[in-house]
């Protein structure tokens, strides 16, 4: 699994940070006895209701909802139909919306994260497993459910949801992707958004913070062990550090990043910020019981960590005693993690260029391309 790479300016979106958190569409009808209503007339109630959604740097936006019996056939959508650098991105206002399964529902997508696996794989690194093109890129999404397949046992039509799109990373990931109106997605891989973070909050953690954790638990990470993140500003590692410091509850943390990040390192939870244009991680005396090296440093990183001791490898080389693995995207795993998130302990962390609007993905891609973002880039308001 490709790095969530990063690097720049600080900016934690807190709990706190969204001006007015909405609740479920459904959830206005609450009050009213299912008696009272029949079927079709809730969802004429559903179709003129309006989610309204903001951010910190974001003016606040309206988001029209529209039930299921007023789905459009048409959408735009980011689209490439070869492989390529950012210059194969077009946008598509003429694509169709797409139909779901019955296991799936369809979103409607309010914000999207965009990952450096989303870059790769439009360069044609994943090929041999790829989906056909033409392909809509976008694994994290944020949005709201209006349609459901007939296996669909959990989710209902109104529901704030957030996650991972592609079970499988890099195993034919979707065709139509989450950089678009509408995308449609197996219940298993979504759960309800945290209560306390708007759409741009949420809409680029799923991705990051499902390999975060994943990583972790197959490290047999756990309280006491000391950590040495690699990449701490990153858009995995800044999860990393605040799942090892505050959810696992490590002994002592390390964390990696450029001259200007040190502080947010802190700020995240490391108890030591190592500069790595200044200092050599691998060369210092300490050792720790897990490396998780998210930047491709495997040789560096097996040099660091203690005798007994485990890397965890997403990018790059792989040496003993390292693993590397593909996160699995699992609704039910966001759904565990949704405590810590609500509760504060875990925050997202978005790079304060963004979020870049629907219109400006081509410019959102060149960025990230960098290697220079902090946290997550995020795509928002997805009209």
């Amino acid at each position: 699994m490709d790095a969530l790479l990063s690097t720049t300016p600080l900016k934690i979106l807190s709990p706190s940070s969204s001006s007015f958190n909405p609740k479920p569409a459904l959830s206005l009808l609450s009050s009213v006895s299912s008696a009272a209503l029949c079927k079709n007339r809730i969802r004429r109630r559903i179709s003129s209701l309006r989610i309204f959604s903001s951010s910190e740097s974001a003016p606040s936006t309206t988001q029209t909802i529209t039930s299921a019996s007023d789905i459009p056939l048409k959408m735009k959508a980011w689209v490439y139909e070869e492989y390529g650098d950012v210059n194969v991105l077009r946008l598509d206002e003429g694509l169709s919306v797409p139909e779901i399964k019955e296991d799936q529902v369809l979103v409607k997508v309010l914000a999207a994260g965009i990952n450096p696996v989303d870059f790769k794989r439009r360069q044609g690194k994943f090929k041999a497993t790829d989906s056909p093109l033409p392909t809509v890129p976008g694994y994290d999404v944020a949005g709201v459910v209006i349609k459901v397949g007939s296996q669909v046992k959990n989710l209902k039509e109104g529901d704030e949801v957030y996650g991972d799109i592609n079970e499988k990373a890099l195993d034919n990931p979707k065709q139509f992707g989450s950089l678009a109106e509408y995308t449609a997605v197996e219940e298993k891989l979504l759960a309800i958004k945290p209560n306390n973070l708007n759409f741009a909050s949420a809409g680029g953690l799923p991705l990051a913070i499902e390999t975060a954790n994943e990583g972790l638990e197959k490290a047999g990470f756990s309280a006491g062990k000391s950590i040495l993140v690699l990449g701490g500003a990153g858009g995995v590692g800044s999860l990393v550090i605040q799942l090892a410091k505050h959810v696992y509850g490590a002994a002592r943390v390390a964390a990696t990043s450029s001259t200007g990040k040190l502080e947010l390192l802190k700020s995240l939870g490391a108890d030591l910020a190592i500069d790595y244009t200044k200092e050599n991680f691998e060369e210092l005396p300490e050792k720790f019981d897990v490396v998780y090296d998210s930047v491709g440093q495997g040789e560096k990183a097996a040099k660091a960590v203690k005798e007994g001791g485990i890397v965890v490898v997403l990018t790059g080389p792989v040496l003993p005693p390292g693993f590397r693995f593909v996160v699995t995207s699992n609704g039910a795993a966001l759904a565990k993690l949704n405590p810590v998130l609500e509760s504060g302990k875990v925050k997202p962390v978005n790079d304060p260029k963004g979020p870049f609007p629907f219109s400006k993905v081509i410019d959102a891609f060149s960025y990230l391309e960098t290697g220079r973002a902090t946290g997550k880039v995020v795509i928002y308001p997805i009209p």
